[in-house]
């Protein structure tokens, strides 16, 4: 199956106006590098480089033109496939769905739909490739490719309760990532919630053409930089340790529109 990333190239945002103790908490904010450098350098562990060996990044690709399969969920090797029977969540990222509360979800790289299909009624997803678009459709999911959902009836300031976007953002260059989320945050609603999940080491290394590795450090800047406030930063579905191994570790950052 191939997935595409969206590109947030000419699109036109809309005008817009105790947390709780996590045993793979990311801890106290670290001094932000410059977001060009994807090692985020630091001593901190969960925030390391990937391992000698892995492949440097590659070129980035212009907007739009991000590699196929950018949002498929990497399998497991053969060796660990009862591990990732007993792990997979059933759907995708339904756990961290629920993290951020229940509503609309405007999920950004949707692919074939398999997470979308188990966001609340009213969800939308947005594909580049059509093809994708045309699967969720034939699931009965409200699909677009980006063009298609701002010139649709659903893109409305505000209109949804979350976003999601999975195993995209390292797929794009700090331009990229920025214009994108600048782009669809403001058909967030006010305190919604923004849901961001990158690759972790194994994942990384396996995944298609990734531009940078998008750690914690990464994400926490991404998202202060478009005004989202950082609730939380944890590793899953294992601690933050396995993702050197591990494909199917991810990083995951939840933030919340401002309220005002």
């Amino acid at each position: 199956m191939a997935y595409t990333v969206i590109s947030a190239t000419g699109a036109r945002a809309p005008d817009t106006g105790t947390r709780p103790p996590l045993a793979d908490q990311e801890g106290d904010r670290p001094a932000m590098p410059g977001r060009t450098d994807s090692s985020a350098a630091t001593d901190r562990p969960d925030t390391a480089a990937p391992a000698p060996g892995t492949p440097a990044a590659h070129t980035p690709h212009p907007a739009g033109t991000a590699p196929a399969a950018s949002t498929l969920r990497l399998p497991a090797h053969p060796e660990r496939a009862r591990l990732a029977h007993l792990l997979a969540a059933r759907p995708p990222f339904a756990r961290q769905l629920r993290r951020i509360g229940p509503g609309r979800v405007l999920e950004i790289g949707c692919g074939d739909g398999d997470t979308l299909a188990a966001c609340a009624p009213g969800s939308v997803g947005i594909d580049h490739d059509p093809h994708s678009v045309a699967r969720c459709r034939a699931r009965g999911l409200t699909a677009y490719t980006a063009d298609a959902f701002l010139a649709g009836p659903h893109a409305r300031p505000g209109a949804f309760d979350a976003l999601l976007t999975a195993h995209v953002l390292q797929h794009l260059d700090d331009e990229q990532v920025e214009e994108l989320l600048r782009a669809y945050v403001p058909y967030v609603r006010p305190g919604g919630g923004v849901l961001l999940i990158t690759a972790q080491e194994a994942g990384h290394r396996a995944g298609p053409e990734p531009v940078r590795f998008t750690d914690f450090t990464l994400l926490r800047a991404f998202a202060e930089a478009v005004g989202l406030a950082v609730r939380r930063t944890y590793s899953h579905p294992l601690p933050r340790t396995a993702g050197r191994f591990w494909r199917a570790n991810s990083f995951v950052l939840v933030g919340q529109v401002p309220r005002g």
